[in-house]
């Protein structure tokens, strides 16, 4: 690790050689030529604990031509080596996980018992992935001219870009490279200002699995170099691919900028998800189920309930039993036993929270519990609030909350609740509960969502194509052969047989 003697590292790894606060470029510990360095803060503290290179548009070309010199390469390698590769990074980052769970709750403030969730559901890429690369497959076939034959190869499309968010800072980089990496391709991962010592050591064990200098490259900058820095790296000319997750708002000036060469892009951005809950629902199950979703990592999750409407024969009922379990929240530092809610990452995240809320009070809604900011520790709280009354004309009936803010709209009938979902120019993930068979499967097609929840509100895993509509953006991540499949181009070659009797 960089010289931070003026810094404070609150906690201590079993394995100190995870943590690094330098960029890391074809296998190299370096810093930006401009020398700048950013801190790195406890969100449940407010504090900075370590410095990490300011690189800007300056150090994109080093970057990517040692990652394209790596491609030239490793392109070459076996699918079986890549395979054996991922697996190896698997294993390795499942040995450390103690210690990636502690960076991570000093790094986003989730508890602690959300950030073996987090590696949990993210290793579940590297295996899936591991397995994917041996199943990169061509065809053969025979055309409608005679004595032709087609066939088809698929091969890497070159060194990918990763331009990541905070909130899930491993889930993201290790869907995004395994997916790369698994086809042949190399990448380069700009991490959020937030969240990058996470992923310098998700590098630091890619490296240790044998993945050659230049196939895993990661780049941090500060807020105020984060649009230089990705704008260098979508305009190089041997980037040839980018991957984008956060808002529709960066996104479309992303895909703006790519188009300028016709790069390949997938684009994962906001979500507005509404929840409907029917009368004739479990409902403990969507109690259960919600409840999770919306208050996992204090509602900054691109797929949370955004908009939850209940049938107005179980309303009361149901908010009622939602009030008294977000009352048996524990908000505090990640790292404290017993947390079960800790802070937003950002304190513009505490701002926001607090602008949305009082523009829905301020047209009526009504405050059930909640609803300010919390003094705690110097960290950006924000207590757990649920919110009814409201109106299309809301900014939060509109906007991502990414806060932990619960709004409830009653309902009456499905046409009515199906209309008012759809409602939106995001598409992200729908949730559905009913336990009538027919009105589920009208609600799968009429919901105008890449992902739709049915009876769950976990619906998204390494096999299941992962992805939006609308302005929620376009391309998939996991799933089977469309995420690898978003990191190859596909040949096509004819020929005419002679001699054919």
């Amino acid at each position: 690790m960089g010289a931070t003697a003026k810094y404070q590292v609150p906690f201590k790894l079993s394995n100190p050689d995870l943590l690094h606060n330098e960029s890391f470029v074809n296998g190299q510990w370096v810093g930006s030529k401009s020398k700048k360095t950013f801190e790195v803060v406890d969100p449940g503290t407010g504090t900075p604990w370590t410095e990490c290179p300011v690189n800007d548009a300056s150090d994109v070309d080093e970057a990517v031509q040692s990652a394209h010199a790596a491609f030239l390469k490793y392109k070459n390698v076996s699918p079986r080596r890549r395979a054996q590769m991922l697996f190896k990074w698997d294993s390795l980052i499942r040995e450390n996980k103690e210690d990636i769970a502690t960076i991570l709750v000093y790094e986003t403030g989730k508890p602690r018992a959300e950030a073996y969730g987090e590696i949990d559901y993210s290793t579940g890429f590297t295996w899936w992935f591991a397995g994917e690369a041996e199943r990169i497959q061509g065809s053969v076939f025979t055309p409608a001219l005679p004595d032709r034959r087609v066939f088809t190869i698929k091969q890497p499309i070159g060194v990918a870009a990763a331009l990541v968010p905070w909130n899930f800072p491993i889930a993201m980089i290790l869907r995004k490279a395994g997916a790369a990496l698994a086809a042949g391709c190399t990448m380069i991962v700009k991490p959020s200002p937030e969240t990058p010592i996470t992923i310098l050591a998700l590098a630091h064990l890619a490296a240790k699995a044998g993945f050659p200098p230049g196939a895993l490259s990661v780049l941090t900058t500060d807020l105020d170099k984060t649009p230089e820095l990705s704008e260098a790296l979508c305009r190089h000319d041997l980037i040839k691919k980018v991957s984008f997750t956060g808002s529709t708002r960066v996104g479309k000036l992303i895909a703006r900028i790519c188009s300028d060469n016709l790069k390949k892009v997938t684009l994962e951005l906001g979500g507005n998800c509404p929840v409907l809950i029917f009368d004739d629902a479990n409902t403990d199950q969507a109690l259960n189920q919600i409840f999770a979703l919306k208050y996992r990592h204090a509602g900054q999750a691109c797929i949370t309930a955004n908009r939850i409407f209940v049938q107005s024969g179980i309303f009361d009922k149901f908010l009622e039993k939602w009030k008294a379990e977000t009352e048996r929240i524990v908000v505090g530092h990640g790292s404290e036993k017993g947390t079960t809610m800790g802070p937003v990452t950002t304190p513009r995240g505490v701002e926001k929270a607090l602008a949305l809320v009082q523009d829905a009070k301020s047209k009526g809604a009504t405050i059930h519990m909640g609803g300010n900011k919390m003094s705690k520790n110097g960290g950006y709280f924000f207590e757990p609030t649920v919110l009814t009354g409201i109106k299309p004309d809301m900014d939060i009936a509109n906007e991502e909350i990414f806060a932990p803010v619960c709004t409830f709209i009653k309902f009456e009938t499905e046409e009515e609740a199906v209309k008012a979902a759809n409602d939106t120019s995001m598409g992200l993930a729908s949730y559905c509960f009913t336990k009538n068979v027919d009105r589920l499967w009208r609600l799968f097609e009429n919901l105008e969502a890449g992902m739709i929840g049915l009876n769950t509100g976990n619906s998204s895993a390494a096999e299941s194509p992962f992805g939006g509509i609308k302005q929620s953006g376009y391309g998939k991540e996991s799933g089977k052969d469309v995420a690898v499949g978003e990191y190859l181009i596909t040949k096509t070659g004819t020929f005419t047989l002679e001699g054919q009797s």
